[in-house]
């Protein structure tokens, strides 16, 4: 009888630190569900990336998703987000929309819409990326990212409008979102 009690305690222990282990939140967001699907180690980042998507999407064919992204090894936010504002503003393919940073929190917000194409066709995806400071060491970014797909002008001229009504309510929710914790294991 001891014995099994013994057993029944320590194999208790053990399921419970293996769920704690694997379990992630989902990231609720802008009335949404994301879950984790994607989950990496970054040899050039030095960091684990995270990418959430909603239930129907998968991590190679999305629609919308969160990400986040650990930087060990970058201090400055706002420094990094200036930089990819002026590669943005070099590419033919991005349109910037806002850059905002607060020097005084060291963050920085920056939104843009993007263009390419899947299986033949185009698409615009308008990306929010906000940049703050790690607690401990480097810097943590949150990504929210929508792809909209465009048959002729006339959707193309739709989507433009509804990005430029949305885009900064978007903005004003990842400032206000607290950073997510990184899931630091390898999903596929």
């Amino acid at each position: 009888m001891k014995i099994n009690t013994v057993i029944f305690i320590i194999l208790l222990f053990a399921y419970l630190f293996l769920v704690q282990e694997v379990k992630a939140e989902n990231i609720y967001f802008n009335n949404d569900t994301y879950v984790l699907k994607s989950g990496r180690f970054s040899h050039i980042n030095k960091g684990y990336e995270n990418e959430y998507f909603p239930e129907s999407d998968e991590k190679d064919n999305w629609n919308k998703m969160i990400g986040i992204y650990y930087f060990p090894e970058i201090k400055d936010p706002i420094k990094f987000a200036q930089n990819a504002d002026k590669e943005i503003e070099t590419k033919t393919t991005v349109l910037l929309l806002k850059f905002i940073a607060n020097k005084k929190q060291n963050k920085a917000v920056l939104s843009f819409l993007d263009s390419g194409e899947i299986d033949g066709k185009a698409y615009f995806e308008h990306n929010i990326y906000k940049y703050e400071p790690h607690s401990d060491k480097g810097m943590m970014i949150l990504r929210y990212a929508k792809r909209y797909f465009a048959s002729n002008n006339d959707d193309a001229k739709r989507i433009a409008k509804e990005i430029k009504k949305i885009n900064d309510d978007l903005m004003e929710q990842i400032i206000i979102s607290p950073m997510p914790l990184i899931v630091e294991k390898e999903i596929d």
